[in-house]
């Protein structure tokens, strides 16, 4: 016979635990714990909340493997956490152009050492390996092959897999989306979705606006479509500059706008709802398309999934794009897009160019949807990775000379850092490597090669002492520029 009293209380007291630990991190991350100060003992802390002694010490455990606090042999708990200077109330600068190398170049580099295992690669926006489920994938796999009549060696629908768009259609229920199975179409990971979404929308000639700084594969393919690129300038914590984007729109007949709202890559940001819903009003009024690249949204280390500007959409304007790259399965190659009014014509330029995608990746992945494996995926994923953002925001503070500034992401895979402007990103990049690291030099994340003092690390591998090695060593080479 099951215990369900039984089962409740263990709940609540994992409830319990996760808030105390919240609200002490908040104190921490606020100031009002400083440094060295000493926590309340494990009883202490449980005669003051009114909480068992397990749940105190499961608190003080949880903010210690966040790198927050650090237990001291026969004296207790402190505060370990030492913030580095953020961007608040900071605004981009645009450093001195470099002339060392050209951004084609500079690109080719980094892309070269994604790969490579002798290198700690801190440079590549995507979880380590062992953060996913390749067991369950495994499982998901040989499960909707056996289950398809064809064994999936047969074409797949143009629009894509039936299964897998009907979770997509359901899971945008969690960021405010209404969205039918036959709004959504299949891709070849995301970056084939953005494409499509770009040619549907526009000719050669034609401007496109980016956010800047941007992630350089976006400015790459809408450069190889032939189209110009204007660049919005992005704050740290607001997000897109809307007044210049307004100005904009009609200055220099915008045709389309591709952006990254949420968890925005490299700065990290997070737009507000309400900034979502008045970006998307002021292309309404104006008739401008936005191309919504939501790869990162689901990596939220808050409690709710933030809203996506495809949830304001009342005129078909927005084409949100995304995949499982980023949170389940790189190499699946599994994406989507939403194309709204634009759908006939994104199922035409996939029918020319890919006639369909791959069957068997696309049934798995809906297959794991089905099963619910990938909301318990998820949960223990941002878990995972808001823990590893703390640990590696903290080494990055404890190393890195003091003048940084350094965003604060509320989800998504990076730290957007600005050094002291002695230092050129992209020849600390070249001395990394020597050491077997690879980093993100800011050079690459604007067409002009911008941002020369800046860098973007990844925390998406699991903090260990190879990183914390890595980490400091970097420090070591910023110093003694």
């Amino acid at each position: 016979m099951i215990d369900h009293s039984a089962r409740k209380t263990i709940h609540d007291e994992d409830f319990l635990y996760m808030q105390i630990a919240d609200r002490l991190g908040s104190q921490i991350r606020q100031l009002l714990l400083k440094t060295g100060e000493k926590l309340p003992s494990v009883r202490a802390l449980s005669q003051e909340q009114g909480i068992s002694l397990s749940t105190a010490y499961k608190a003080y455990v949880q903010l210690e493997m966040n790198g927050m606090i650090e237990a001291r042999p026969k004296s207790g708990y402190y505060v370990r956490y030492t913030p580095a200077r953020s961007f608040d109330q900071q605004k981009n600068e645009k450093p001195q152009e470099t002339k060392k190398r050209s951004l084609d170049q500079m690109i080719a580099m980094v892309y070269r050492h994604f790969t490579g295992d002798s290198i700690v690669k801190l440079s590549r926006a995507s979880p380590g390996l062992s953060l996913l489920p390749q067991a369950k994938l495994n499982k998901s796999m040989m499960e909707a092959i056996r289950l398809s009549p064809s064994g999936c060696i047969n074409y797949e629908e143009i629009q894509g897999n039936e299964n897998l768009r009907k979770h997509i259609a359901r899971h945008a229920f969690s960021w405010g989306g209404n969205i039918l199975p036959e709004d959504v179409v299949t891709t070849q990971g995301c970056m084939e979705a953005l494409v499509f979404c770009l040619r549907a929308v526009t000719k050669p000639g034609d401007v496109v606006a980016i956010e800047s700084p941007a992630y350089f594969g976006i400015f790459t393919i809408v450069q190889s479509l032939g189209l110009k690129i204007l660049e919005v300038p992005s704050d740290p914590n607001e997000g897109i500059d809307l007044d210049f984007l307004k100005k904009a729109i009609t200055e220099h007949q915008i045709k389309a706008c591709l952006f990254v709202p949420t968890f925005s890559n490299p700065l990290g940001y997070c737009m507000t709802n309400d900034k979502k819903r008045e970006l998307v009003e002021l292309l309404a009024e104006n008739e401008v398309p936005l191309i919504e690249d939501d790869i990162y949204g689901e990596m939220y280390f808050e409690k709710t999934r933030p809203r996506t500007c495809k949830s304001y959409d009342q005129h078909g304007l927005v084409m949100l794009c995304s995949s499982v790259s980023k949170t389940l399965a790189p190499g699946y190659r599994v994406g989507w897009c939403m194309p709204g009014k634009f759908k006939a014509a994104v199922i035409n330029l996939k029918l020319m160019q890919t006639l369909s995608s791959a069957t068997p990746t696309q049934a798995a992945i809906g297959n794991f949807f089905e099963t619910g494996r990938y909301d318990l995926h998820m949960r223990n994923l941002r878990k995972k990775l808001h823990s590893q953002c703390l640990r590696y925001t903290q080494a990055i503070a404890e190393y890195f000379p003091e003048d940084i500034k350094i965003s604060r992401p509320r989800g998504g895979y990076v730290l957007w850092i600005e050094l002291n402007k002695r230092v050129d990103a992209f020849e600390l990049y070249e001395r990394a490597l020597n050491h077997h690291i690879s980093i993100s030099p800011g050079q690459i994340f604007s067409t002009d090669s911008r941002f020369t003092h800046f860098i973007r690390i990844s925390f998406g591998i699991p903090y260990d002492d190879e990183i914390e090695k890595s980490l400091k060593t970097l420090g070591e080479l910023i110093h003694k520029f």
